[in-house]
């Protein structure tokens, strides 16, 4: 399994899960959580898409929560060098 590829493969589902779900928000005057994100990468996933085996300390919700979290405040996207 290609880990960079599937880091990248989440990131760019939750980056449209953002876009869609902040859209809809916008569009509706409706709030959103974080949570709602989490949800709509989830439904989009197909079956068997892999889940963090690490002896449960960290769930597949629990890392798209994580990005979510960094692209809606744009740390995802600042330089790290």
């Amino acid at each position: 399994m290609d880990l960079q590829a599937l880091a990248a493969d989440l990131i760019s589902r939750t980056e449209k899960a953002v876009e869609q779900v902040a859209g809809l928000s916008a569009h509706t005057g409706i709030t959103f959580k974080v949570t709602d994100i989490v949800d709509a990468v989830e439904r989009d996933l197909p079956a068997g898409y892999p889940a963090p085996t690490a002896d449960g300390a960290l769930t597949r919700r629990d890392v798209i929560k994580s990005m979510a979290e960094d692209v809606l405040s744009g740390a995802i996207y600042e330089d790290h060098a």
